[in-house]
C-alpha cells in the first residue's frame, strides 16, 4: 500500500524555491512550481516515512524561501543601483 502525503504552499517566489528544494529530494519525492504555487508529493509505503519527510521538507522550505526572498532583494537593489534607481 502506498501512502501519499502532498504539500501546497503560496509563494512570491515559487520557482526559485521549487528549484532550491528539489535538490534535496529523496526518490520518493517531486517538487514543482505551479504559478505562485510550489507543490511536492512524498510516496512512500510507510507512513513514518511520509511524515518525517514531511518534516524535513518544511524545514528546508523555510530555509529555500529565505535565500529566495534574499536573493530577490539583492536582485533588485543591483539592479536600482546600476540604473541609479531608488
Amino acid at each position: 500500500m502506498n501512502i501519499q502525503g502532498i504539500i501546497r504552499t503560496i509563494h512570491d517566489h515559487a520557482q526559485c524555491i521549487a528549484d532550491s528544494i528539489s535538490v534535496d529530494n529523496l526518490s520518493e519525492m517531486k517538487t514543482n512550481a505551479e504559478g505562485s504555487y510550489v507543490i511536492t508529493q512524498i510516496t512512500s509505503t510507510k507512513i513514518r516515512s511520509v511524515i518525517a519527510s514531511m518534516d524535513d521538507y518544511l524545514m528546508n522550505l523555510t530555509v529555500a524561501e529565505e535565500v529566495c526572498e534574499k536573493s530577490s532583494q539583492t536582485s533588485n537593489q543591483e539592479f536600482h543601483n546600476n540604473t541609479g534607481r531608488n
